[in-house]
């Protein structure tokens, strides 16, 4: 892949990013479950997780492309959230991970292994995540709320924290650098209100930008848009899509599929915890694999007369997509 494709830092916010040739790239690529990608950012292997008799995950493997914003999708109870737990330390496999061995799960950002790493070492090592209920701790300021997310606080230490000259420096970037993401987000006028008053939006805006005071390499949203006013549908859209131009890779959970479509490089389909699709979102989202994780494998002989229902629905989104890709 190009240089201008593939951004190896995210800290650098003038790095050219060109979406119609990472586009291109992925094109070429077999559309496959587990498919190489030119560039993989995140890559994953051997990972389940059981509940005792029920298999929740089942991923035998899993590559996520930098610098492109990647869509996980699939009915509820496929496991998604699982699989982002699992990876960012939050739960463990059930299949202990180790650094080398049959199948035992193990997966690496940025080729550094995670597979022992706990959910506090994974965020410093670049990979952030938000969650479907918003974390945000009502009884502090939004801006307490942004500082608990930045990195490297000479502060927090007890003995340095006794002399204030030692992180005073520091705390002002902190600082700085909240209130740049506050104005970004449009959440700067609710700079000292508490966090429990924001709106449910408000919250995802804020959850999203203390993420990011960390300056990731890659940002982990589950289901962004749960619960939010569509007044402030279009303004996350932008700022997911910002991101990534930027040169931040997102990985993102989502049920909206219109969303999926407008703003996905890559859609990776799970059902029943394992990966059972990949590919473009005009592409992969009609296949009829796709729509049997949906609708179920035998949805053509049970629906009966709602067959032709079904089709309608399906040629509604596949002009749909073909519409917005003209339109481009």
């Amino acid at each position: 892949m190009s240089e201008s494709v593939a951004p190896t830092s995210s800290a650098d916010p003038t790095y050219p990013y060109d979406r119609q040739a990472l586009r291109a790239t992925l094109r070429t690529l077999e559309q496959v479950p587990g498919v190489a990608k030119p560039d993989p950012i995140l890559a994953v292997d051997h990972i389940e997780r059981h509940f005792g008799g029920l298999t929740a995950v089942d991923v035998g493997h899993l590559e996520v492309q930098r610098g492109a914003i990647t869509a996980l999708i699939g009915p509820n109870g496929a496991g998604k959230t699982t699989f982002f737990n699992l990876i960012t330390g939050f739960d463990r496999p059930s299949n202990t991970p180790r650094l080398i061995g049959g199948g035992d799960a193990k997966w690496s950002f940025n080729g550094r292994s995670l597979g022992r790493t706990g959910a506090s070492q994974v965020a410093r090592a670049g990979m952030v995540r938000t969650f479907q209920l918003t974390k945000a701790l009502s009884r502090m300021t939004v801006l307490e709320n942004m500082l608990i997310g930045a990195n490297n606080q000479p502060g927090e230490n007890l003995f340095v924290g006794l002399i204030r000259p030692l992180w005073a420096a520091r705390e002002r970037e902190n600082i700085a650098r909240a209130e740049e993401l506050l104005a970004r987000f449009k959440l700067d006028a609710k700079r000292d209100d508490m966090a429990g008053d924001l709106s449910g939006g408000q919250k995802k805006l804020l959850e999203m930008a203390r993420a990011l005071m960390s300056n990731p390499a890659m940002i982990m949203l589950d289901e962004p848009m749960a619960g939010v006013n569509p007044a402030l549908t279009q303004s996350l859209l932008d700022h997911i899509q910002a991101l990534r131009d930027e040169g931040t890779t997102v990985l993102f959970v989502e049920h909206d599929m219109h969303m999926v479509r407008h703003i996905s490089d890559w859609v990776v389909v799970m059902a029943q915890g394992q990966i059972i699709a990949e590919g473009l979102p005009e592409d992969v989202m009609t296949s009829q694999a796709v729509v049997d994780a949906y609708l179920g494998a035998h949805h053509d002989k049970d629906l009966g007369d709602d067959e032709a229902l079904t089709t309608g629905v399906i040629s509604a989104i596949a002009q749909e997509v073909e519409d917005e890709e003209e339109a481009r």
